[in-house]
């Protein structure tokens, strides 16, 4: 058997595995076209192994520890994606950002005094360009 009939058909599952990942926006298919792209990897560590006729099949030994992963993976991530589900209600991957904590630094003012001046104007510059809302509460507190 030639090595382009497995290569081709793993290219074509990884390709469609990877259209999955950037396509969808549900965390469960999300997953199932991880599992389709590692399976595209253990066909090319099968079929590598069999061309080149190891003898000590180190590709089928390394495709064993790859399902083993994926089987962890994906018993991690149905449980991750079951919590946000109960949580939230959705598991579209598009709501899911709106977890990340966010910078609850209030804004600073557009309007300067005229009294301050041009400090006032390099106070608030820098206020603005911190990252930690501390310190940025901080820097307009001292303005």
């Amino acid at each position: 058997m030639h090595l382009a009939y497995p290569a081709v058909l793993a290219a074509l599952l990884f390709c469609t595995g990877l259209y999955g990942v950037l396509a969808r926006r549900n965390a469960i298919l999300v997953l199932m076209s991880v599992e389709l792209m590692l399976n595209a990897v253990n066909l090319n560590l099968v079929a590598f192994d069999v061309w080149l006729r190891d003898t000590l099949h180190s590709g089928q030994a390394l495709t064993l520890f790859t399902i083993a992963i994926a089987a962890a993976e994906i018993g991690i991530g149905l449980a991750i994606v079951l919590a946000v589900y109960r949580n939230r209600g959705t598991s579209d991957i598009d709501r899911l950002r709106d977890t990340a904590e966010s910078d609850t630094a209030e804004p600073a003012d557009a309007e300067s005094d005229d009294t301050a001046g041009t400090a006032g104007t390099a106070n608030t510059a820098t206020a603005g360009s911190t990252t930690n809302a501390g310190h940025t509460k901080n820097a307009e507190a001292t303005s």
